[in-house]
């Protein structure tokens, strides 16, 4: 959540750093008068009390010099009642600021550039050289075909549209990418974990999914319990409602999870092959840092899902979101774009994060420096989105008659 004690005192300022994130005016002035009306309702309620205060040494001394003190009893319990509802009143103000801030984005990073969508996105570099094919390039769904990796038809017969099934190579590909991955990040010095795929609300509101994006999430009927969209869910909450020690940061953490999200919006986006999936696989990246060496931290996952994706000798580009593009939670963000030769194009395959802490306000992740507990920061990114890399292997390994190579560095896993 954002700082509401910086955004009441530097209004105009914060303003600005929301609308580069396209937040409306309409809004930003709603949450002006909801501070407005909370400010009120202490000041009015604050007022009352130092009546009742003054009253109540009054009382103690009319009772020392044996004064009546019937008529200030009177005035004293008036008081009182009349204390009920201007509490009622200031906690409702505060709970309605409150439900609003929680809807609020992350303010961004001053550096990040200024732009409405993804075409405004900033590329830094470029990361291998695409492969000329001596033959048009397929796409994955036509080598699936060919190669019998991916059944499309009986996905949405067990389950609906935009679920797929796996087989033979494929699966193992998929196995293979998913050990090769984490043991990466392990060499990297990121602790492995493994999680639940179900975590409640409190979790979810914690990262910044609830309450903005609960139409994009699988809920469980009859619990409180959500199938996660991200492993970044489990794993930035392990420490929820916890003072960390200086020493102990940062904290790398990577772990295995199949992930979750209706896809709300993205109605005839990807309609076929498996880069837009209701179900899909991916390991996750996911720092605690102190907040003087979250940049670091930063730039050290943004190198570390590029190697891997050099050493699958997978083409990419590395691209700085813009203020318009920038996820909800992020201050920052790096996305990787991997090459699809059937497609003709980059495709986002990772997005790295620093939410400096945005998240950690919200699910009250503290460290303590000297005798001050603070907020620490936190990070996330992929590394990697499984089935957008089975697809990149497909399209930049595949030979004129459809069959597929694999990377040297998959063979000992297959």
């Amino acid at each position: 959540m954002i700082d509401l004690k910086y955004l009441q005192n530097n209004f105009e300022e914060a303003s600005t750093k929301l609308q580069k994130k396209g937040v409306e005016t309409a809004t930003l002035q709603n949450l002006q008068q909801l501070f407005t009306t909370l400010k009120d309702c202490n000041a009015t309620l604050e007022a009352s009390k130092a009546e009742q205060n003054s009253m109540s040494k009054l009382f103690g001394q009319y009772m020392k010099e044996g004064k009546d003190i019937s008529e200030l009893k009177t005035k004293v319990n008036a008081n009182k009642e009349a204390m009920i509802p201007l509490q009622d009143q200031a906690r409702k103000a505060e709970e309605a600021l409150y439900a609003v801030a929680l809807a609020m984005p992350n303010f961004p990073d001053e550096t990040v550039p200024d732009g409405m969508d993804e075409e405004d996105n900033v590329e830094l570099r470029k990361v291998l050289e695409p492969k000329s094919f001596t033959f048009t390039p397929k796409e994955h769904w036509e080598l699936s075909e060919i190669n019998g990796w991916i059944d499309f038809e009986r996905g949405v017969k067990l389950a609906k549209s935009r679920f797929s099934v796996l087989k033979g190579e494929a699966s193992r590909l998929e196995r293979a990418l998913i050990n090769f991955f984490l043991d990466s990040n392990r060499a990297k010095g990121f602790e492995e974990y493994s999680v639940p795929f179900l975590n409640n609300a409190t979790m979810l509101q914690g990262t910044g999914q609830l309450p903005k994006f609960e139409d994009d999430l699988f809920k469980i009927a009859d619990e409180d319990l959500y199938l996660i969209p991200t492993a970044e869910v489990p794993l930035t909450n392990l420490y929820y409602d916890e003072i960390l020690t200086e020493k102990e940061l940062p904290l790398l953490m990577t772990g295995y999870t199949p992930c979750f999200r209706k896809e709300a919006g993205s109605a005839g986006r990807d309609t076929r092959g498996i880069i837009r999936q209701h179900q899909f696989n991916k390991v996750e990246m996911v720092a605690i840092a102190h907040p003087d060496k979250s940049a670091e931290v930063f730039e050290m996952m943004v190198n570390n899902a590029s190697d891997i994706l050099t050493a699958l000798g997978l083409p990419h580009r590395v691209v700085e979101l813009c203020g318009g593009d920038l996820g909800f939670s992020a201050a920052t963000t790096i996305d990787l774009e991997v090459w699809l030769p059937g497609q003709n194009q980059y495709r986002e395959i990772s997005s790295i994060s620093n939410t400096r802490d945005f998240q950690a306000r919200r699910a009250k992740i503290r460290f303590k420096e000297g005798k001050k507990n603070k907020f620490v920061h936190t990070l996330n990114g992929s590394s990697l989105a499984v089935g957008r890399t089975i697809v990149a292997i497909m399209e930049n390994y595949q030979n004129e008659d459809g069959s597929i190579d694999i990377p040297e560095v998959l063979k000992k896993y297959m």
